[in-house]
């Protein structure tokens, strides 16, 4: 069997893997998955019509399996095997608690149709992949808070929630989620606030109650990264002088605190940041490198790092 035809025969089973996991298939995504035309997608499909796959076409929509159709369970390969070890690995120590505990029934499930040789390479391996995090875990105020959420984006359906700030105010709010995210060692939730008619963002950790209630979603809406960029709108654009030497340590910081603009002067680094965090988060941030650092503007930013200032030496 030559080169084409081993290609044909791996992009067929992944068309067929990509039917019994979605409710609907279009071609263009598929032929933008595979790298291939259109028009061989379209041969893919009737080579798995011809094998007695019953594949239901909708002009206009995407390829289907006939309603009650089941197939034989699918054969993971070895490589496939050693992902998911992995997989699991990464979500013991990172996921939410109450991703977590699903996730590993999940596995379980998983596990119990492997065929005999892969249990043995699972049993063989897993002890030997591990996955260090010098970061806590947060706690679960509230059993299943994920996936709770998670059904009300799915069924778009509000939620009112009992939240805790920063500053350990409380205060309920009826919002409608937008979606979920993970980022510096938290899970968050974008999602509109009808209280406040505008996007906000939400720790969940802070989050001490939720109730998910019957009525529907007053609008529509896009992905989450559409809102991550601007979920509040109101940003501050931020100059600063850096010394080159200690660029290096910023990577990992710098994006999230809004990072713009970075390019190099005779005296240094001059970076622009557009931050929402102008009061808090961001000089907070910036007080651990304040000593290699220069604000260029805003002229209230170095008033907040005065006071800032002022305030570790009356602790000390």
């Amino acid at each position: 069997m030559n080169d084409h035809y081993l290609k044909k025969l791996d992009r067929v089973t992944a068309i067929l893997t990509q039917l019994q996991s979605k409710p609907i298939v279009r071609a263009q995504d598929l032929a933008e998955k595979f790298d291939v035309s259109i028009r061989t997608i379209y041969r893919d499909v009737k080579t798995l019509e011809n094998a007695g796959i019953p594949i239901i076409g909708e002009a206009g929509t995407g390829y289907s399996l006939m309603d009650g159709y089941k197939l034989p369970p699918i054969m993971f390969t070895k490589q496939e095997v050693l992902s998911f070890i992995t997989a699991e690995k990464l979500m013991q120590k990172f996921s939410h608690e109450s991703l977590g505990n699903h996730y590993q029934t999940a596995m379980e499930k998983l596990r119990s149709v492997l065929r005999h040789s892969d249990k043995n390479l699972i049993q063989n391996i897993e002890n030997q992949i591990d996955i260090y995090n010098y970061n806590p875990k947060t706690e679960d105020t509230i059993k299943n808070i994920i996936p709770t959420i998670l059904e009300s984006i799915a069924e778009k359906h509000q939620i009112l929630i009992e939240y805790k700030t920063v500053d350990d105010k409380i205060s309920k709010r009826t919002i409608e989620v937008v979606g979920v995210f993970f980022e510096f060692h938290y899970w968050y939730i974008i999602a509109y606030c009808t209280l406040r008619n505008d996007y906000r963002q939400f720790r969940i950790d802070r989050i001490l109650n939720i109730v998910k209630t019957q009525n529907p979603y007053l609008q529509e809406y896009g992905q989450i990264n559409d809102y991550r960029k601007s979920p509040n709108g109101n940003k501050t654009i931020v100059k600063l002088l850096v010394d080159k030497k200690i660029i290096g340590h910023l990577n990992n910081s710098k994006i999230y605190y809004g990072l713009i603009e970075q390019k190099e002067t005779e005296k240094g680094v001059e970076m622009t940041f557009e931050t929402e965090w102008i009061d808090e988060g961001f000089p907070r941030w910036l007080i651990t490198f304040f000593d290699y650092a220069e604000i260029i503007e805003p002229e209230s930013l170095k008033m907040t790092m005065k006071e800032l200032i002022a305030k570790l030496l009356k602790n000390i």
